[in-house]
């Protein structure tokens, strides 16, 4: 259906030159005359005599296309004139109006549950509506990327960037009839509907892999590649027997840990790579997005045998407790905060590498973990870790087979992520397409049937067909 889409019959001139040209009967408004605009300030932060309340903050509208009544808020208080002000309705947009990132600017997120109690948190900006305007349609108007390349154009800023009110107001968007909008928002929904359950599935299967990856790596890893090698008990309740010659210890034995200087260093577009927890996502470190500093600085941070080179492992002891990895680059860098160094002369890297993302690993730092308010772990915590070490030689065909293994996972999952991409940007190209009148969805819009909400389908992977038609279509 969508594939099927045709322009309008006739158009005109928006006089933007961003827009180009409109359908003939459309309109073009800016925010100011389209809506009531108000810029929260109310934070977490709880006082005294007033009313506890539920804050939607950034980070819910970051994250949610829609706020409903399932999305996780803060609990906080406001005074009545905050609840007045910043209360918020069913159908009013919220927007980023500031962020470190000047392309987290202007987010929408479409409020869809009507609740006394929920306020508009800090750093966002609500857009409410006037006669004339759909919620739900300047949501999808706000998604397109036209908009957002306005928004990007009017944030200012040196290491924080925001919005005026007046930038915000002076956004402008294409405007059709009521009864057009209301068929636009009933396309969109659809047509979003059936992407999202394209890329759910999607997602489903490389979490599948990933599952299997895991398994493969923890039986390679605690049990070696010969079945019928004689075994004994670890001495660890969650993991059962190993091969009888290998040795259970701590990681301290045989492995040098050593922390980041813990210095705050100024950053600059052009420097020496620092890898911090971003880094160290991958199985082997990527510096290909990594935040940089003056050569003075990196001359500090390496101070105390800190350099990092080629084997070494870099570990996250912070936020993302327990990712790891490889140095595979020869090219100068420095730990950044939060990570730590862990080096040794004698064991294979690689094989404690697999050893540190497998299961056996996660359930360690699960335990060591519970309770914490901040998922974090010290130095003597990491050199205590429990760590299986085969003789060297093992661990170099564990290595040599897993690296062989991981090969086709790894292809697929980079497949799928790719596929992922380019329904993504083919749902944002189809976006900005109809809400700037460059197809007509009228004739569409009044076909389609009646669908289930996407929240309703627990499990996307029972779609069947209907996901391999979205796919067939999304290609299209």
């Amino acid at each position: 259906m969508i594939a099927d889409l045709k322009p309008y019959a006739d158009y005109k001139e928006s006089g933007l030159p961003w827009l180009g040209q409109v359908p003939k009967h459309w309109d073009t408004r800016r925010l100011r005359h389209l809506c009531e605009m108000r810029v929260s300030n109310v934070d977490k932060h709880s006082k005294r005599g007033e009313t506890p309340v539920r804050l939607c903050n950034y980070v819910e509208v970051y994250k949610n296309e829609r706020i409903r009544e399932s999305t996780r808020f803060m609990a906080a208080t406001a005074s009545e004139d905050e609840r007045v002000r910043f209360g918020l309705r069913k159908g009013d947009v919220l927007i980023t109006k500031d962020s470190e990132q000047w392309n987290d600017i202007g987010v929408p997120a479409l409020v869809e549950c009507e609740a006394p109690d929920l306020v508009c948190g800090y750093h966002l900006a609500i857009l409410r509506a006037r006669r004339g305007l759909h919620g739900a349609f300047l949501h999808r108007a706000l998604e397109s990327h036209f908009i957002a390349a306005q928004f990007h154009v009017e944030a200012n800023g040196v290491t924080r960037y925001g919005l005026s009110h007046g930038a915000i107001q002076g956004v402008a968007i294409a405007l059709p009839s009521t009864d057009e909008q209301a068929a636009i928002v009933r396309f969109l929904d659809w047509a979003n509907g059936r992407l999202e359950r394209a890329i759910r599935a999607k997602r489903k299967v490389i979490a599948l892999l990933n599952e299997q990856k895991q398994a493969i790596i923890h039986c390679a890893v605690t049990r070696g590649l010969d079945p019928s090698v004689p075994l004994k008990p670890s001495g660890i309740p969650w993991l059962g027997d190993i091969p009888q010659h290998w040795e259970v210890t701590a990681l301290r034995r045989y492995w040098r840990v050593t922390d980041c200087k813990h210095l705050t260093v100024p950053f600059v577009d052009e420097g020496i790579p620092l890898a911090s927890v971003v880094e160290v996502q991958p199985f082997s470190l990527n510096l290909s997005r990594c935040k940089r500093t003056k050569p003075e600085w990196y001359r500090l941070l390496i101070e105390g045998d800190r350099k990092p080179r080629r084997g070494d492992l870099i570990y996250c002891r912070n936020a993302s407790v327990g990712a790891c990895a490889l140095v595979e680059t020869d090219i100068d860098f420095a730990m950044g905060q939060d990570v730590c160094l862990i080096r040794s002369l004698s064991q294979n890297q690689r094989f404690l590498n697999y050893l540190l993302h497998s299961p056996f690993m996660d359930h360690q730092l699960e335990l060591l973990l519970v309770g914490s308010t901040f998922k974090r772990i010290n130095i003597s915590e990491i050199k205590a870790l429990t760590v299986i070490v085969p003789p060297r030689h093992e661990q170099d065909e564990i290595c040599k087979s897993l690296d062989a293994d991981m090969v086709a996972y790894d292809t697929a999952i980079s497949r799928l992520n790719r596929e992922i991409s380019l329904l993504c940007e083919y749902r944002t190209r189809v976006v900005a397409d109809v809400v700037t009148g460059k197809l007509d969805v009228r004739e569409a819009a009044a076909r389609l049937p009646d669908e289930a909400p996407l929240d309703s389908l627990e499990d996307a992977t029972d779609l069947g067909d209907e996901t391999e038609a979205a796919d067939e279509e999304a290609a299209a």
